[in-house]
């Protein structure tokens, strides 16, 4: 019923080897010889120091724009992206693939590198887990977690396709079939895969805030909760390792019965001119080289693409077993939408909204539509999937000069959409702005929540547009913070910049509750809100 489908990074926009910074996923400029416009998942930005080697021996200059793979595909589907770009850059085409419209707009792809989700541990939990002198597969390692013997962090499989590779991983293992998962596969797994996603304690947009929010809570930076270990890309977990930021290195855990594996397929559309198809010819065949195949791999801790550059000593396991792929877009959502509405632990969300004068006319009206359209009504590929997903507690508290009456809602079906729908619609803007005074009733209704049910993933996302000028202010509610008993403290708080707010405030708080910031100074309302769904 409710929820998006799979892989993409929400992203910041930027520019290799350009100046400013579009918006998210916006045209790089007109096409120019020498020059590829290239539409790609964030995560690219670690190639930077290769592709500027390889402008420097091909004379062909990448301009990137980064957006989620999501919003991306969607690009892709609708012709959009043909207007501006003239080849896209994603972990994977495997979704791409599944959408005809977007499949049909696909020209030549080149593989370039690859990466497969494993699961990374502590030494000193793999050799407690009895993994450290054998192989297991993916069914041990459900049993495992069934049990609470260890706890991860994984990407949201809407956003990231670490997180999905992971899910399809798991679920294709577990079927045993060896063909792609469909509806009937699903089901016949779900107690196994519930036992398994009942340890997942740690959630994320995108693979690297996951890795960096692993590394604060491992070295006791960050409220939440420790974490055991990671399902992520395995070059995220080499880079950690090799950064030494850890008080105990991970060792990656390899299944024996296989992995999914990202394979970076720099893909040419089919619409692109014939300069544009001259420089992606030299800049693949540049980076399919052995010299640049072994660079990539230095750079990046991703695998090289070319059998005939051999595999460092980083690469423990060589021979790896690659799982099926859903083949089909209907399986995708399926798959998706039940580890939302049944396997994973639910979400409680908590939505502290600016209502001050302030926010009197086109940004009042930006705030309804921003969380109407988590409701169902951004029909958009991206809007789609970013419903209110079942099992969910949100609550809207609104505030101006104090804060208002919490407005409770779970999700079991299209009705309490509904509700939520008419909720956002009967918003309106007068009077100041209390910001701190009403953080702090939240965390009082959360308090009263969690009593009743403490198994969820719990978020507080915050927006307002300006600075606090009633109740509380900073220092009172940092005071406040510090003793809230530890559950409460390491819920993360998701502020949203919009309008005249106070930037370096909003940062202090989603730093002291390991949440982060979001910012819609540039964008609109809908775009953040629908960015933080990533990190619930």
């Amino acid at each position: 019923m409710i929820r998006r489908a799979l892989i993409g990074v929400a992203a910041v926009a930027l520019l290799t080897g350009c100046s400013g910074d579009p918006p998210a996923g916006s045209p790089v400029g007109e096409a120019r010889p020498g020059v590829l416009r290239v539409l790609a998942g964030s995560e690219l930005t670690d190639m930077a120091p290769v592709l500027e080697e390889a402008a420097k021996a091909t004379g062909v200059r990448v301009e990137f724009s980064y957006t989620g793979t999501l919003d991306g595909a969607e690009s892709v589907a609708n012709g959009t992206a043909e207007q501006g770009f003239d080849a896209v850059w994603f972990s994977s085409n495997r979704y791409l693939e599944l959408l005809p419209e977007a499949a049909k707009r696909l020209g030549r792809p080149t593989k370039v590198m690859s990466s497969p989700v494993v699961l990374g541990l502590p030494a000193s939990k793999v050799r407690e887990l009895g993994w450290d002198a054998k192989r297991v597969g993916w069914a041990e390692i459900a049993d495992a977690a069934g049990q609470k013997r260890f706890t991860y962090g994984m990407t949201d499989p809407s956003t990231s396709n670490s997180g999905f590779s992971a899910l399809v991983g798991i679920a294709s293992a577990l079927t045993g079939s060896g063909s792609a998962l469909d509806a009937a596969a699903i089901t016949s797994v779900a107690p196994e895969l519930k036992d398994f996603f009942s340890a997942q304690t740690l959630s994320a947009g995108s693979s690297g805030w996951l890795s960096e929010a692993y590394q604060r809570r491992a070295r006791g930076e960050d409220p939440g909760a420790r974490v055991d270990g990671l399902l992520n890309y395995e070059s995220v977990l080499l880079s950690v390792n090799a950064a030494n930021v850890l008080p105990e290195p991970l060792t990656l855990v390899y299944p024996n019965d296989g992995v999914v594996t990202a394979d970076y397929p720099l893909t040419l559309l089919g619409s692109a001119g014939e300069d544009a198809r001259g420089s992606y010819d030299r800049l693949t065949a540049h980076l399919r080289s052995p010299d640049a195949q072994r660079r990539i791999s230095e750079v990046t801790g991703r695998r090289p693409a070319s059998p005939e550059v051999q595999l460092d000593g980083r690469f423990a396991v060589r021979d790896l077993v690659e799982l099926p792929f859903p083949g089909s877009g209907a399986a995708v959502d399926g798959l998706v939408t039940a580890y939302f509405d049944q396997l994973r632990r639910p979400s409680r969300t908590l939505y502290v909204l600016d209502t001050s004068g302030s926010m009197e006319g086109e940004r009042i009206d930006g705030l309804r539509q921003a969380v109407i359209g988590l409701t169902g009504a951004d029909t958009t590929l991206s809007g789609r999937f970013s419903k209110f997903h079942g099992r969910e507690q949100v609550t809207l508290l609104p505030f101006n000069g104090a804060p208002e009456s919490p407005r409770e809602f779970t999700v079991t079906t299209d009705a309490d959409l509904g509700r939520i729908k008419s909720a956002a619609e009967g918003l309106g803007a007068r009077g100041g702005t209390a910001i701190y005074s009403s953080l702090r009733q939240g965390y009082d209704v959360l308090r009263a929540q969690s009593a009743a049910d403490q198994d969820r993933f719990t978020s507080i996302v915050l927006m307002t547009d300006g600075e606090n000028t009633s109740g509380d202010g900073f220092d009172d509610f940092a005071a406040f913070h510090d003793g809230l008993e530890p559950a409460l403290r390491g819920v993360p708080v998701f502020p949203v910049l919009f309008g005249e707010s106070a930037a370096d405030e909003m940062g202090r708080v989603a730093s002291m509750s390991g949440g982060k910031v979001f910012d819609a100074r540039s964008r609109t309302l809908a775009e953040a809100f629908k960015e933080i769904r990533g990190y619930q």
